[in-house]
């Protein structure tokens, strides 16, 4: 594998919002779990974070995939900043999305909403093995059973559609919900 540098892809704060402002920003998001010795989901791992209005709320690990830069790649880097240097993901040689999520800054066109920006995102389960601590803007991190986690869902307890999110990685892996 070539590395490639993908530092000079960040855009400036002003190049950013004028992309938002013309097209859809591509975005990853990672439900990260703890599974037992057969493979089956016991916990999942929620990020706390406070929203621009005050509030709080949880949601999965996320963010933008950088020009020139690998989906497996951008999941990685994306865990290890919200989940820590030694979270350990166990990220698939070639990873397939559960489910593509289309947000939307109007709220209503889509259960996805995202104030800033039309984004699309590739969502994925994500096993750790290693130790997690909430990492940057992250209030806490909680890990939680999938009964509980699809509780919280529909108790609106997630922001931005992260709730809808959790809960079809839960129908994904066969969990009732």
């Amino acid at each position: 594998m070539t590395e490639v540098d993908t530092t000079s892809s960040w855009l400036s704060r002003e190049d950013l919002n004028a992309a938002r402002e013309r097209l859809p920003i591509l975005y990853v998001h990672a439900v990260p779990v703890r599974s037992d010795d057969r493979g089956l989901v016991t916990h999942v791992g929620l990020l706390l974070r406070a929203d621009a209005g005050g509030g709080f709320g949880h949601e999965v690990v996320g963010g933008r995939v950088l020009y020139h830069e690998r989906i497996r790649d951008a999941l990685a880097r994306h865990v290890e900043s919200d989940l820590g240097p030694v979270a350990l993901p166990r990220i698939p040689l070639s990873p397939q999305p559960f489910t593509v999520a289309e947000f939307f800054p109007t709220p209503g066109v889509t259960p996805y909403h995202d104030p800033r920006q039309h984004a699309v995102s590739l969502a994925y389960i994500v096993p750790v093995m290693g130790d997690c601590r909430p990492q940057q803007d992250a209030l806490d991190l909680a890990w939680v059973t999938p009964e509980e986690a699809a509780t919280m869902a529909q108790r609106g307890e997630m922001t931005g559609g992260h709730g809808v999110l959790v809960r079809q990685a839960l129908a994904h892996i066969g969990h009732p919900i």
